[in-house]
């Protein structure tokens, strides 16, 4: 959702950056870049090893809150392309499901925003024992949409992201925003989701189910 629907990362790296400092301790643009496509709990314990005296439940409270005034503040900063590629997808009947990492209440800030029904499921971190970059958030899709992973094509902006969707076996199109991807992580990269539809994501899962 971060980064590949919405260009939320920025308001992710503030709310680090002010709860970090608001402890004495300094967090730093690559210290931010370093736990994008994280889980939350995962990042709130590089948060504590940075000087933040709260436990991981608080921090992930604290910066969910900072996100969401953000939000309130700037409105939501979709990413070129996602809300058009969400309504085709829509119209041709495709079943989708939201995975991210933020919990479930922010999710569904975000996708009640969206002018129309754009998923069928949400897998959000405060549902999974697991977070990105282990499988268990693309399984638990598939499992809630009732079908096979190796059917299913993940989008995804961060390394931690493309490895859950590929390792559960999903088919996978990395669209870098504010970390660099791996070519061979990914079944093909895409610069940006502005002009891309439905006839390009069953190409690249017939590609990718040719290869195999």
């Amino acid at each position: 959702m971060d980064g590949t629907l919405v260009d939320t990362e920025p308001y992710w790296m503030t709310a680090e950056t002010e709860l970090v400092q608001s402890f004495g301790g300094s967090w730093s643009h690559e210290d931010a870049l370093g736990v994008v496509g994280a889980g939350l709990w995962e990042s709130a314990a590089i948060l504590q090893r940075a000087g933040v005296d709260l436990d991981a439940d608080a921090i992930v409270e604290r910066l969910t809150e900072r996100v969401r005034e953000q939000l309130q503040l700037h409105g939501v900063p979709w990413q070129p392309g996602a809300r058009e590629l969400l309504q085709e997808l829509r119209d041709a009947g495709v079943r989708t499901a939201l995975v991210t990492m933020s919990i479930r209440s922010m999710a569904e800030d975000i996708v009640s925003a969206i002018p129309f029904h754009a998923f069928d499921e949400l897998v959000t971190g405060d549902q999974v024992a697991e977070p990105k970059p282990h499988p268990e958030p693309y399984l638990t899709a598939a499992k809630r949409l009732g079908v096979d992973i190796a059917d299913c094509v993940a989008i995804e902006d961060s390394p931690p992201g493309l490895a859950s969707a590929s390792s559960a076996g999903a088919v996978a199109i990395g669209v870098p925003h504010m970390v660099a991807l791996d070519e061979a992580a990914a079944s093909v990269i895409w610069p940006t989701l502005d002009g891309r539809g439905v006839d390009d994501i069953a190409a690249v899962a017939e590609l990718a189910g040719a290869s195999k």
